[in-house]
């Protein structure tokens, strides 16, 4: 069931991105997820390594929700600094700790920081990220915190 289940999500997906509906494109789409289930399944029985998804999926699309209107508000800041005539740039390093118990977790906060206009995550280690802004304020690490807070509350229980 979890085979077919990935099969229909990464065929929707094929769908979604080609736009084209002609029955050899959708073929090709087919042989795709064919190709990609048959070494994806050759790689899980080499070394049976695999990811748990310890994400709850209302809490995790409700995230995502939010995180969109966050990156549209940073658009909108890096937008106003690049335009003004003396482009108020006050880079930073910093460090930010996250609360993740699940590496898919901390991999989500990582990324949503890098996703977010203006700030990069640089640097990973034990505990917190490095992380570069190039408009600086006194707020950045109060908002991060919030959504280091957010992603965690997206955990299920059974993180390591």
């Amino acid at each position: 069931m979890r085979t077919i289940g990935i099969a229909i999500v990464f065929f929707a997906l094929w769908l979604l991105m080609s736009g084209i509906f002609e029955p050899f494109i959708i073929g090709l789409g087919v042989a795709s997820v064919l190709l990609t289930l048959f070494i994806t399944s050759r790689m899980d029985a080499q070394d049976g390594d695999r990811v748990k998804l310890l994400l709850a999926p209302v809490k995790y699309a409700k995230y995502l929700a939010w995180l969109m209107l966050e990156i549209a508000r940073a658009n909108w800041a890096v937008t106003k600094i690049i335009l003004a005539r003396d482009m108020p740039i006050r880079q930073h390093l910093f460090k930010t700790p996250y609360t993740q118990k699940t590496d898919v977790g901390q991999v989500i906060f990582a990324n949503s920081i890098t996703l977010t206009p203006g700030t990069i995550t640089v640097e990973t280690e034990d505990g917190h990220f490095l992380v570069h802004a190039v408009s600086w304020s006194e707020d950045d690490p109060d908002a991060l915190a919030d959504m280091d807070a957010r992603i965690t509350a997206c955990e299920t229980a059974g993180g390591a």
